[in-house]
């Protein structure tokens, strides 16, 4: 029976769904994860630190001396650079951990890309209160993910202002308050995103997803995801041949890969590219074949070296609405899901955040209060039944004592 390591950093939605697709494959599952494994693996468990990549990839190798392991997944963005070496240091297939990197360092990624002349916004990187790039532009840690520090600023006397709130972001998420920030013009258009396989090299096309709402600043909260797109079928040729560009040039070659593009006069310019799946629990709006095989059994499938020719996504639309976190503070009931799940064309709705948990919208908070899942003939349906059941739900939140964008 072969063996599959999964990296699940703290936090991840995806600990299930690996679990599972792991069991419809018959693959033995063992978790490196910074906190305790789902029950049942805590005989093939290994604690790792993704803060410290070196360190988990040696102790992954050493699990691998006494526990041997086919193929290393890493479960979410923190993961990706300890699979990669984990993955070298055992001769298994894998991306460069540079390349993984790339994908965790928006300058690195901003200059690769630049190196590839792939389309991009303008960029640089700041340390102080100052740019050269006109304005509106965009201001973003280096490191952080989902949104997470992300904001428009139209003029120079609020540059300053978000700066400090993004500092004080970083030291909040244990990150290097100092740390210097990116700085970028802001596009302006739709977004849309990508979700493929790389075989060496060789981009498979999952889905593309059109992000319905406008997503214009000061922060970024995306909220759904809908496919296929309604975009030209020209337009969407445009975005998959930029997504196997945009992949040569940060040196990817192996695995799943999330690209996010904002459509202007030039076409598709290139947002971010991720070393993994589509985050959340976004990717159970994906299924494939006849069988409906969910997206983490195609992304062991690849990992083992499975590949299944042929095996498209299923025919009919389908979406995801993240529910958004309304305001910050105390989540203390959830109305409403039993009506929600009613509306035609719902397939599912997950409540993420626990109740008592502390919320918050971005740019402070990175997390999303549930997940509303959808299928139907076409995508303008499906938009419909994500927002009508949406409208149905209510979320009390009490406030907090203190709120950190102060």
């Amino acid at each position: 029976m072969p063996r599959a390591l999964i990296v699940l950093p703290t936090g991840t939605y995806r600990a299930k769904d690996f679990v599972a697709a792991a069991e419809a494959l018959g693959v033995e599952l063992a978790i490196a994860s910074e906190e305790a494994p789902p029950l049942g693996l805590q005989d093939r468990f290994v604690a790792i630190d993704c803060a410290h990549p070196e360190a988990s990839a040696d102790a992954l190798a050493d699990l691998a001396a006494s526990t041997p392991i086919d193929a290393i997944v890493a479960a979410d963005d923190r993961g990706v650079v300890v699979a990669s070496l984990a993955s070298e240091r055992l001769g298994l297939q894998s991306n460069d951990p540079l390349a993984a990197a790339a994908t965790r360092n928006k300058a690195m990624m901003r200059r690769a890309l630049a190196a590839g002349e792939v389309p991009q916004p303008r960029f640089e990187v700041i340390t102080g209160a100052t740019t050269s790039i006109p304005f509106p532009v965009v201001v973003k840690p280096l490191s952080l993910n989902a949104s997470r520090g992300v904001i428009r600023v139209d003029d120079e006397a609020g540059l300053g202002t978000a700066i400090e709130r993004i500092r004080r972001i970083l030291a909040a998420a244990g990150s290097s308050p100092s740390e210097p920030l990116l700085c970028e013009s802001y596009v302006d258009g739709p977004e849309v995103s990508v979700e493929g396989i790389l075989w060496d090299g060789d981009l498979e096309v999952l889905a593309v997803f059109d992000k319905p709402d406008p997503l214009v600043g000061p922060y970024f909260e995306e909220t759904m995801f809908v496919t296929p797109s309604r975009h030209p079928a020209a337009v969407v040729e445009e975005i998959v041949n930029a997504t196997s560009r945009a992949a040569r040039a940060l040196g990817l070659r192996e695995g799943p890969i999330h690209a996010e593009f904002r459509l202007d006069r030039r076409g598709p310019v290139m947002i971010e590219m991720a070393a993994r799946t589509i985050g959340g629990l976004c990717g159970r709006s994906l299924t494939f074949g006849l069988l409906d095989t969910p997206l983490e059994v195609l992304v062991l499938r690849h990992a083992l070296g499975m590949r299944k020719e042929g095996l498209k996504r299923s025919h009919l639309a389908a979406g995801v609405m993240m529910i958004p976190v309304p305001r910050r503070g105390t989540l203390t009931a959830v109305e409403g899901l039993e009506t929600a799940g009613e509306v035609g064309s719902i397939t599912g709705i997950e409540i993420t955040a626990p109740i008592g948990s502390t919320v918050a919208p971005p740019p402070e908070g990175d997390r999303y209060l549930g997940f509303i899942f959808a299928r139907a003939a076409d995508p303008v349906t499906v938009e419909g039944a994500l927002r009508t059941a949406h409208r149905q739900l209510s979320f009390s939140i009490s406030p907090s004592r203190a709120d950190p964008s102060g």
